[in-house]
């Protein structure tokens, strides 16, 4: 079972909906974050992200009915990823979260997910 799977339950859509808006609005403060983003309008890639997330945390499979298997890894190859990117991008997710009024449980699994996911999109030295 995906240990993930509560976090839907416990935390509801609501508040994923409102962790990806937080997340984008300090994407778009971050130069190095914003660059990977070509279109002028982040709303598509932020809807695609909060499908992702009710996905992953255990609700909706909206997510792969729509785009298909999620395959995080492939999908990024086209941008260089490396450990100051992966910073950015979870120093921007983590203030995002710090926002959010969670249970401490629920935000330290979350982190958790969030931290594992960041460390496998590396692709460049």
């Amino acid at each position: 079972m995906n240990p993930f799977q509560s976090v839907y339950e416990l935390i509801g859509e609501d508040q994923i909906r409102q962790l990806t808006h937080l997340f984008y609005l300090e994407v778009r403060k971050n130069e190095s974050l914003r660059s990977l983003y070509p279109e002028k309008d982040l709303a598509p890639a932020e809807e695609r992200l909060f499908l992702f997330l009710l996905q992953v945390f255990g609700g909706p499979q909206t997510y792969s009915e729509q785009r298909g298997h999620p395959r995080l890894r492939m999908r990024h190859l086209k941008w260089k990823i490396n450990g100051d990117m992966r910073n950015h991008w979870l120093n921007a997710m983590m203030t995002a979260i710090d926002q959010l009024n969670l249970d401490p449980n629920v935000k330290e699994l979350m982190l958790g997910y969030f931290i594992k996911v960041a460390n496998h999109m590396i692709n460049h030295e």
